[in-house]
């Protein structure tokens, strides 16, 4: 190992997110890294996010243009003012990809790749 090398993984760190992540299991972003929170913010506004792996999370049957289904493979973002804010609007963050369907205008729990 290097001796400059701090950690050998960086999928799981102690940060501040810049939105989303408050509560274990929420989506959320440090910047334009997407993640899902492993425990709650605490009060040194800081909680562990997981920057990869698979979560059932809430998705929305959006797009920037409108209602939008959602299908398997299809990019998703993390807008911000949006609920749920996992959808299809490319103005957002990009957050991971589809594993599972929801229809258009819809919501769905569904599994999602979090990454690029």
């Amino acid at each position: 190992m290097a001796t400059n090398q701090s950690r050998e993984n960086g999928r799981h760190l102690r940060v501040t997110p810049t939105e989303g992540a408050a509560t274990s299991g929420a989506p959320g972003r440090i910047g334009q890294r997407p993640g899902v929170a492993e425990d709650d913010l605490g009060g040194d506004g800081l909680c562990t996010m997981d920057f990869g792996g698979v979560y059932k999370l809430a998705v929305g049957g959006v797009d920037q243009v409108g209602n939008s289904a959602v299908a398997p493979g299809d990019i998703l973002y993390f807008t911000n003012a949006d609920t749920p804010k996992i959808n299809k609007k490319d103005t957002g963050v990009r957050f991971g990809y589809a594993n599972g369907s929801v229809a258009s205008a819809g919501t769905g729990t569904i599994e999602v790749v979090i990454g690029y």
